[in-house]
């Protein structure tokens, strides 16, 4: 079967990716963006996050002066920010986090000079920070990281080379375990997510190039299976697609991962639905905000939000809330 475009608002050429059986239905696409109290730290690219049951820590990043290791709580019941015990560790940006149980876990990253390994758990409940094992693989930054069934796993990046190693982190023991590598090229400012107790990998470049590969990683089985590319370039109908980039954000979402700009030649404010099953992606209301990259994804309740990033030599403060079932004009 073909797939059948629809003009989505003023989305121009932009079709639906995944498999050639995926049909787009709607007369416009679903999804709106309200903003919301803006972050209150300074202005920022390449921060991180981690979430602990609903509670959504962000810290450390670049400003585009100064590495910073300031970390913030957000309240989405509250819509507001409380600061919190700074990263003890050195200022970065283009590091990696993941929650296990109710600890987050922050390291690798750049500094201005080094590629970092080191890696540090954070508390809520004493609001303290413990040096744990340093990351067993190189000192590099533009990783990727992922919590899956509760277990942590981090891996690619740069290290001087683009990388594709994939580690999971015990926390019970305090040590590294190398699994098998990411399937297909190696990668740097890759995105990522978990559904349904699975890994998602894909996009980021490799020797300046924008991959175009999407892997799946079963833990239980440490296995990869790769999944339908992220670009079709068949233009014979009109129905080419791309969802190539490099340095998107990402949340998921009642069963669904979603994608948000990002940028190729230029930045990006696109919005995708991932749906496991199928295998498909699906074109949402376009990211409100000013086009960005290196920018945080999470996602609270029913809600998704992006907030920080930069587009060019401008670094945000400013948060997003989506919610994936209204439309835009609503």
């Amino acid at each position: 079967m073909k797939i059948k475009t629809i003009t989505i608002l003023s989305l121009f050429f932009l079709a639906l990716g995944g498999c050639t059986d995926a049909v787009i239905t709607e007369d416009e696409a679903l999804g709106n963006w309200t903003r919301k109290s803006d972050f209150e730290g300074v202005g920022r690219s390449g921060a991180v996050s981690f979430m602990i049951g609903e509670r959504v820590f962000v810290g450390t990043g670049f400003d585009g002066t100064n590495r910073l290791r300031d970390f913030w709580e957000y309240s989405a019941t509250l819509n507001t920010w409380f600061r919190i015990a700074d990263l003890p560790g050195a200022a970065r940006n283009g590091a990696v986090a993941f929650a296990i149980g109710n600890k987050g876990y922050v390291g690798t990253g750049y500094d201005g000079t080094n590629r970092l390994n080191d890696f540090w758990q954070y508390d809520p409940n004493t609001n303290t920070w413990t040096e744990v094992a340093a990351f067993a693989g190189s000192g590099r930054f533009g990783g990727v990281a992922v919590t899956i069934a509760g277990r942590g796993f981090m891996g690619a990046g740069y290290d001087g080379s683009d990388l594709k190693d994939w580690w999971e982190y015990d926390d019970d023991n305090d040590t590294w375990i190398q699994k098998v590598s990411i399937g297909g090229a190696k990668r740097t400012n890759a995105f990522a997510f978990e559904l349904n107790g699975k890994g998602y990998v894909g996009g980021g470049q490799n020797n300046g190039i924008f991959e175009t590969d999407f892997w799946e990683y079963d833990p239980e089985t440490d296995t990869w299976i790769g999944k339908n590319d992220l670009v079709n370039d068949d233009e014979e109908d009109g129905d080419d697609y791309s969802l190539i980039r490099s340095s998107a954000s990402t949340f998921t979402l009642n069963g669904y991962g979603y994608l948000v700009g990002g940028s190729t030649t230029e930045m990006l404010s696109d919005v995708w639905e991932y749906e496991p099953v199928s295998d498909t992606w699906t074109n949402k209301t376009s990211f409100e905000g000013v086009a960005r990259e290196d920018a945080i994804g999470f996602a609270v309740g029913n809600y998704g939000y992006i907030t920080t990033g930069r587009s060019l030599s401008l670094r945000f403060d400013d948060i997003w809330q989506f919610d994936p079932f209204e439309t835009a004009d609503e």
